[in-house]
């Protein structure tokens, strides 16, 4: 980190950078962000062309003016506007970290940090640019530095519960469980009710949690005036401590009324669902032969459903020498988002109509993009389970890419769905109908798309690993044209940041008793009977 450089006045306050400012223009300009804050981008528009017209080029001006570009999804000129105002004043702070999230909007990600670690450096003692670097890096997945800077962050604000949040996770994904608890520990006596804290404390799932925070929680819900995502997380974490103790049908009760609340928030269409999957399927069926079969042999995707062993795969193929771990990546749906805004069309329906050259564009785009996880080792693992949707587009788009389809005994995996909160919304997991239906579609295209490619979709099953250790491991690694490394087999030896609601179980040895389901009976007959199971009551 650039070492800290005198601050300009307009980075310590909120009246010194409205300094040059007449009364009217700044009647102006507390209007606009009013109006940007209701996203009201019209009224917005027009109180700061009164104020720049009264103040051209003020640099506070050029800086609301970059928020509301960024607003409304015009990177390009938030980027100009904010580049204007840090030219006008180069060590204004606020400006250089707005430019920072403008930069990463429109893909400029090293100028991105490159604004961030300037805006830390002007203004050291202010804690949202460190929040900012530290919440950013955290998303790049760049563990370490992330709670270098966010106990930056925590250490100049510690009433601030979104870095104490951040640092606690980031905790959690370096494997550093005690500390992690610690910190959820200390937001919660802050806030009792802070549902991220609760939601952190129950995701580090090898660690039970003792009887008095079933108390604590069951008190807290009892609350009136709770927010929402509050409630849910609680509802989540009250479940996990109610199973963790035996106490099954009331971990039911609760898992059930937090899915209940959350399908209420962002339901879900099953059959919206189910025709998009088939939509993409048949498009993908006759799509042209590859102009380079290789391209994407650095690349190993890991698909499925969540909370089937998906983390695990991933930790052993990260434990190989030539493998990085990278966890879940967005870049496969950024570059297909960005060729569908392109098109104007939805993915279903340019699927067919692009070219062997269209396909290979996408791929070396996506391999762009992921490069910075293959800096240090020649491949890297891409293990976002719903990307088992687009097993077919990768066959033209990284033909040279291994796909390994993580499968659980469905009722496990399907009711050890039920009992997490997953954050991309709407989400199939909120009722055990809609589960079964997600693991029926899911199944059915993905055990065609391994029939007929099997040389590049391996099906690889949590129970035979935990049967014969050695030889599943062996068999996945061949698979992945990688040679075997005893290092496999110690996989939770691995130092790596692990950025998933398993971080915990994959740093310990392989458990054979992780089966739940069977304990609560007849409560999972909905589950059963979807799946084509014999059901109990």
């Amino acid at each position: 980190m650039p070492s800290p450089i005198v601050e300009h006045p307009a980075s310590r306050g909120a009246e010194p950078r409205l300094d040059g400012l007449a009364p009217a223009a700044m009647a102006h300009l507390q209007a606009a962000a009013h109006a940007i804050r209701d996203g009201a981008e019209d009224t917005a528009r027009q109180a700061l062309d009164a104020a720049l017209a009264l103040a051209p080029a003020h640099p506070e001006l050029l800086r609301m003016l970059g928020i509301l570009h960024a607003r409304a999804q015009r990177h390009d000129e938030a980027c100009a506007a904010l580049q204007q105002a840090v030219a006008q004043w180069p060590d204004y702070a606020l400006a250089h970290a707005d430019l920072g999230n403008a930069q990463l909007a429109a893909g400029e990600t090293a100028a991105a940090f490159a604004s961030w670690q300037r805006a830390c450096a002007l203004a050291p003692r202010a804690p949202m640019p460190w929040f900012n670097l530290g919440r950013n890096l955290q998303l790049q997945g760049d563990t370490a530095a992330a709670i270098e800077a966010l106990e930056q962050a925590h250490a100049l604000a510690p009433d601030f519960l979104p870095a104490l949040i951040l640092l606690s996770d980031a905790l959690v994904h370096a494997g550093r469980f005690d500390e992690a608890g610690t910190r959820y520990r200390a937001a919660l006596a802050l806030h009792p009710a802070c549902g991220d804290a609760w939601r952190g404390l129950a995701n580090i799932k090898t660690r039970p949690l003792p009887d008095a925070d079933r108390e604590r929680l069951a008190t807290a819900l009892r609350q009136p005036g709770l927010h929402a995502t509050d409630r849910i997380a609680m509802g989540f974490a009250l479940g996990k401590v109610c199973e963790d103790q035996g106490r099954y049908e009331q971990a039911f009760a609760a898992l059930s009324q937090a899915n209940a609340e959350l399908r209420q928030l962002h339901p879900w269409n099953a059959g919206a669902f189910r025709a998009h999957a088939e939509a993409i399927a048949a498009a993908s069926a006759r799509l042209p032969p590859p102009a380079n079969p290789q391209l994407g042999r650095e690349v190993i995707f890991i698909v499925g459903l969540p909370r089937s062993g998906s983390t695990l795969f991933e930790q052993i193929l990260a434990a190989h020498p030539e493998v990085e771990g990278a966890s879940e990546l967005p870049e496969l749906e950024q570059v297909l988002g960005e060729e569908s805004a392109r098109r104007r069309q939805p993915l279903p329906q340019w699927i067919a109509a692009a070219t062997a050259d269209d396909w290979q564009r996408l791929g070396r785009r996506y391999l762009a993009l992921t490069a910075r996880w293959r800096r240090h080792k020649p491949r890297h693992t891409d293990k976002l389970p719903s990307n088992w949707l687009l097993a077919g587009v990768l066959g033209a788009m990284l033909p040279g890419a291994r796909i390994v389809d993580a499968r659980r005994d469905a009722l496990e995996a399907g009711w050890s769905c039920y009992k997490q909160q997953f954050y991309r919304l709407p989400h199939f997991a909120c009722t055990l109908t809609d589960i079964a239906a997600y693991i029926r579609d899911y199944e059915r295209i993905m055990d065609a798309w391994q029939a007929a490619k099997p040389q590049r979709i391996r099906t690889q099953r949590y129970e035979a690993l935990l049967a014969d250790p050695e030889r599943e491991i062996r068999a996945l690694l061949a698979f992945c044209s990688l040679p075997f490394d005893s290092a496999c087999l110690d996989y939770h030896h691995a130092k790596r940041s692990v950025r998933t609601a398993s971080a915990a179980q994959v740093r310990q040895p392989l458990q054979r008793d992780t089966a739940r389901a069977s304990r609560y009976g007849a409560l999972l007959d909905p589950l059963r009977f979807g799946l084509g199971l014999p059901t109990i009551g």
